[in-house]
């Protein structure tokens, strides 16, 4: 049985804890605000994006290349985008899930964050790169990580290339995603509103003109493009890993706080209980 001392102990202890969780709660949720900001604000563009890409390089059939170049799959590349830190639930945990289905042998990752460069090297797979992103991250290093991505596929060191990360819904639901990235193409993972599905695309025949030329269009237009999408990706992966970490540190907080209410309890009976044995025993001493 605990003594008052021991009850006295741990909730102090506990109550370390808690005021550390809700520091680290109000951090997150001060930091969450602008990251969920910038990812839902940079969206709508994003879309209208993949939108020209799909309706460009449908349209323009005769126009070839190489980050079009759809050929068989001998080597894959990934590129695994996942937090710095951990205190997040599950955020990590469920990203490294979706990384584990490919196979090692044949699979050549890209990283960016901590975490998911330890479980590349953890679980023994081929690391490429490791890339770091700040809290905010910026267009800069979302087109690093995609030059590099972009260089592996045109030296034919993979034949395609996938990102697993994960999409920020709101502050209580994240979904990791593998998204398919190179050669590029449709998005088939998630439905992206606004865009017209394939075979509606494949049936139009209206005629388009581009100026100067398509080479000159259409090339400028595919790099910025994966710019773009993996600047958006990063964003929503910064968004949806300081929404969990906030949401986890609340509930960390309010389990530590039901856990001091309950040990005080406790402590308060078994204090009471033992202020009432010493009476007793004066009186029964009193009385002899």
């Amino acid at each position: 049985m605990n003594s008052p001392r021991d009850l006295r102990r741990r909730i102090r202890s506990i109550s370390g804890t808690a005021q550390i969780t809700k520091a680290m709660q109000m951090v997150a949720a001060s930091k969450m605000r602008r990251a969920q900001q910038a990812a839902m604000m940079m969206r709508p563009f994003v879309q209208m994006l993949y939108r020209i890409q799909r309706e460009t390089t449908t349209r323009v059939r005769e126009f070839t290349h190489p980050l079009l170049e759809v050929r068989p799959i001998r080597r894959r590349g990934v590129v695994l985008i996942a937090a710095d830190k951990g205190l997040c639930g599950a955020l990590n945990s469920n990203l490294f899930r979706l990384a584990s289905e490919f196979d090692p042998k044949t699979t050549l990752f890209v990283t960016a964050g901590r975490k998911a460069a330890q479980f590349i090297a953890r679980t023994r797979r081929q690391l490429s790169a490791e890339f770091n992103y700040a809290d905010t991250p910026t267009f800069a290093e979302a087109r690093a990580v995609a030059g590099f991505a972009r260089d592996l596929f045109l030296k034919r060191e993979v034949d395609s290339i996938q990102v697993i990360a994960t999409r920020f819904v709101n502050t209580l639901t994240q979904t990791p995603l593998c998204l398919e990235y190179l050669p590029v193409g449709e998005i088939k993972s998630m439905q992206i509103p606004g865009a017209r599905r394939e075979d509606e695309l494949a049936a139009d025949t209206a005629e388009a003109v581009f100026e100067p030329n398509p080479e000159f269009v259409l090339s400028y237009l595919l790099s910025k493009y994966l710019d773009v999408y993996m600047y958006q990706v990063m964003l929503n992966a910064k968004a949806s890993e300081l929404s969990a970490r906030m949401v986890s540190m609340k509930n960390a907080t309010d389990n530590a706080e039901s856990l001091i209410k309950d040990l005080t309890l406790e402590y308060n009976k078994l204090r009471q209980g033992n202020i009432t044995k010493e009476l007793l025993e004066i009186a029964g001493g009193q009385a002899e």
